[in-house]
């Protein structure tokens, strides 16, 4: 047994038969490479794809099939600057290389503007209400946090669900912060300079909301004279308003839901949950 194993393995016909069989493999795959995936792909083919914008869906499908391409009406809107069944977008875009026989995909204005029926997204985290709102065929427009308990759910929607809207309409969302039931202490901030109480503010995640300015005499100006709500503990999240003072007989001024003392940043409600 021994020696017809040494004796295969020192035959020059194994050898030669090696070779042969490396020789061949190496023929094969260059022929696949070379030869026959290029054939499959139309890898050396390209064409360029022609502008069919602002032009009748009729005469687009004709220009299309005339360069070897394929095509498909992806969307219809409305759109009064073209006549209707006209192609006022298309993709890939004019003067792309493609492949031949690729799909382009092309928007035809529409005479009247479709309409949809507006999804109740509300309870939903916001990457499922947006995914909702985008499929039937509207935008999100304003995504604003508001304090409660469960974070990324949306609270409210702008457009009442079950309502019939153009297509594309914008639909604003309320998004929780997550911040609703965790309870906080009231930093005292009276005494304070703006910026020393922003921050204080913002180390509990509280923030500041109306800004109200009053002369004062015995203090100099930008110092915390009073604030509200006087609570010793509030819920994380909520609004702090402020009374500041200011130079005497400089006439008062209020500001609404703005930070006038640039020199400290305010953390995002994300950045407070972290």
């Amino acid at each position: 047994m021994i020696s017809a194993i040494k004796r295969f393995f020192t035959s020059k016909k194994t050898y030669i038969g090696a070779a042969a069989i490396i020789i061949i493999g190496a023929l094969l795959l260059l022929l696949v490479d070379t030869v026959i995936m290029p054939a499959y792909t139309n890898y050396d083919e390209g064409l360029t794809v022609p502008d069919v914008s602002q032009i009748s869906l009729e005469e687009a499908q004709q220009q299309l099939t005339n360069y070897g391409l394929q095509y498909e009406v992806a969307e219809r809107r409305s759109n009064t600057a073209y006549p209707a069944d006209y192609v006022i977008d298309q993709t890939p875009s004019p003067a792309e290389i493609v492949k031949p026989n690729r799909k382009i995909y092309l928007t035809v204005n529409t005479e009247s503007n479709p309409t949809v029926k507006v999804p109740d997204v509300t309870s939903l985290s916001y990457r499922n209400a947006k995914i909702q709102l985008q499929n039937n065929g509207l935008k999100v427009g304003t995504v604003s946090y508001e304090s409660s308990r469960f974070k990324n759910s949306v609270l409210r929607q702008s457009v009442p669900a079950s309502k019939v809207v153009p297509k594309g309409t914008v639909v604003d969302l309320a998004v929780s912060d997550g911040l609703g039931e965790k309870v906080v202490q009231v930093p005292n901030i009276r005494g304070l300079r703006l910026s020393e109480a922003q921050q204080k503010l913002q180390e509990v995640g509280l923030r500041v909301g109306e800004i109200r300015f009053k002369p004062s005499k015995e203090f100099e100006p930008n110092v915390i004279l009073d604030f509200s709500p006087k609570k010793e503990e509030i819920v994380i999240g909520e609004t702090i308003k402020l009374t500041v003072s200011e130079r005497f007989n400089v006439k008062e001024e209020s500001e609404s839901g703005a930070v006038i003392d640039t020199t400290t940043n305010i953390a995002s409600p994300d950045s407070t949950n972290k």
